[in-house]
């Protein structure tokens, strides 16, 4: 039984097709996801569930989305971003896989708020969500569905900081795993798979040369280590601005260059934000910035980058290339905005490679999972269980064909004893 056209609300049914190619491409190198997904086609834990999800809609997402499905979950979907969207990964899950989707490529605000709140139609027993606005929007305007959600999940930093803020204000209304801080998580999906997706938009936005480009990295937690280490990899010279002290020391041990933003930005090439915090590059920033810079974003929300500030010390503005708006300003300098500050990973290029979605997805498969069978009745943020996390570690080593040492009873003594000396 296929769904009715009023159950969903995606571009275009007839790029299923193309859709389910992509999903069965990405699904090649997510062997952890697989393997999860197999056991739960046969064990069923979500059965009962019903999971809203606001995620970026691509063809990882896709193999996420079926794995949930197949564990027996009423699965619903909306977009995280209005310009992430792979509309034929949205056809191929409402025509083959038979699940819901709310995403449009393009949409606007008004459109992408519908669908928020037609994926929470189904309403939920669990949310899972890529920014917090699953949460946000339970709390502000549907408070009536907190009653039967168990818990959520939540997979970015900026999502964390939202919830986290809402919890200390005595206003977290149920239970949020913070899939974002697993170790399996921050150190390889915002690490390795930010570091290469970034570069990778902005190379198929800009065809810039990277070789002997002055890139400034504004942030510099997991995302902008990744960012950074890739940007040096391709023979750039790499600035970092930071405001934690501690960071900016890592950052000066790894070497790379740290100053001040406003010291950087007249010789930077490439700004790239990394911080998850607003105008990261703000109206005292802009006018340092030298002629011919590029600007990109690889935070979640598109306010890093003073766009309102940009707009009004400029004289014109249009359209270069796919992606990229020249902005001319009053005293005659061009600075080139990527994205409309968006996502640049995944506006101008496909996200994070399979590869290393595999782990971070297969965190969520596992949370889910975690609040269907022993739902925690505090409403605060806390993290995805150590044993979970090491489990996907493991199955993914395992994948590999690696196999690692175990300690022996001896050493578990030794490491657990207060009393043994040197």
């Amino acid at each position: 039984m296929q769904l009715g056209p009023t159950e969903y609300d995606i571009s275009d049914i007839d790029l299923a097709d193309k859709g389910v190619n992509r999903i069965e491409w990405a699904g090649r190198d997510m062997p952890v996801l697989n393997l999860i997904n197999e056991r739960f086609k046969k064990e069923k834990p979500l059965e009962g569930q019903k999971i809203a999800a606001c995620l970026h809609v691509t063809s990882e997402t896709a193999n996420l989305a079926i794995a949930l499905h197949n564990g027996g979950a009423e699965v619903s979907l909306c977009a995280s971003n209005p310009i992430s969207t792979q509309d034929d990964v949205a056809a191929a899950l409402v025509k083959k896989y038979n699940i819901p989707v709310f995403a449009k490529n393009g949409e606007d605000t008004d459109t992408y708020y519908q669908h928020l709140n037609r994926a929470l139609d189904i309403n939920p027993t669990i949310t899972m969500d890529d920014g917090a606005d699953l949460v946000a929007l339970v709390h502000s305007e549907r408070p009536d569905l907190v009653a039967n959600i168990l818990g959520g999940s939540e997979e970015t930093t900026t999502g964390i900081i939202r919830l986290k803020s809402l919890s200390k204000e005595g206003k977290l209304q149920y239970p949020v795993i913070a899939v974002n801080d697993a170790d399996t998580k921050h150190l390889f999906d915002n690490r390795y798979g930010t570091g290469q997706s970034v570069l990778d938009g902005i190379t198929r936005a800009t065809n810039i040369l990277w070789a002997g480009k002055t890139v400034v990295v504004v942030g510099y937690g997991w995302c902008g280590r990744g960012v950074a280490m890739r940007s040096k990899g391709i023979g750039a010279r790499v600035i970092v601005t930071e405001f934690d002290p501690v960071r900016a020391l890592e950052a000066y041990m790894d070497g790379h260059t740290v100053m001040s933003l406003v010291d950087a930005a007249p010789v930077a090439d490439v700004l790239i934000t990394v911080t998850g915090d607003i105008n990261a590059i703000g109206k005292d920033h802009l006018p340092k910035v030298k002629d011919g810079a590029i600007l990109a974003n690889a935070g979640h929300f598109n306010v890093e980058i003073d766009i309102p500030a940009i707009k009004q010390d400029s004289v014109s503005v249009r359209a270069i290339r796919d992606y990229v708006e020249e902005y001319t300003m009053k005293d005659g300098r061009k600075l080139f905005l990527l994205a409309e500050g968006r996502l640049i990973n995944l506006a101008a290029a496909e996200g994070h490679p399979s590869a290393v979605m595999d782990l971070s997805f297969a965190d969520q498969a596992l949370a889910a999972e975690f609040l269907s069978k022993t739902p925690p009745t505090d409403p605060i943020v806390f993290d995805l269980p150590q044993s979970l996390d090491q489990e996907v570690a493991r199955l993914k080593l395992e994948s590999e064909g690696i196999f690692i040492d175990s300690p022996t009873e001896e050493q578990k003594r030794y490491l657990s004893s207060w009393d043994i000396g040197t």
